[in-house]
Formats: C-alpha cells, sequence, structure tokens
C-alpha cells in the first residue's frame, strides 16, 4: 500500500458543478474549484461515526 505523506488532489464533478477533493494525512477537504471554503473531515471523526456530526457543526458555523 502506498503511504499518504502528501496532499493528493483530485476534481471530482457533483450535480454539474467541478470540485476539488483534497486528501492528506490529517483528513479530507471538499472545496467548489476556485474556492477556498468548504467542507472538510479529519480521519479520527470519519472512523469514530462523528463525521456527520462535525459535517454540521461545521455547516451551522459556515458564512
Amino acid at each position: 500500500m502506498t503511504p499518504l505523506d502528501r496532499p493528493l488532489r483530485r476534481e471530482v464533478e457533483i450535480d454539474g458543478k467541478p470540485y476539488t477533493l483534497i486528501l492528506d494525512p490529517e483528513g479530507l477537504k471538499l472545496n467548489a474549484k476556485g474556492h477556498r471554503k468548504g467542507l472538510a473531515l479529519n480521519w479520527t471523526d470519519l472512523v469514530s461515526g462523528d463525521a456527520a456530526l462535525a459535517a454540521a457543526l461545521q455547516a451551522s458555523t459556515a458564512d
């Protein structure tokens, strides 16, 4: 298996809109292409089952 030791960027299309997905050793980030703000999840939140709670909290504090 190849270790994830630096950020890995990929473009993904969701509902016809381009997004940037970044996987790094801390977690993952999903941003609308060309934007800085987006959704971020830590790997520990994902494996502990707290990912939904973390996403809901982040969405509630977004501008």
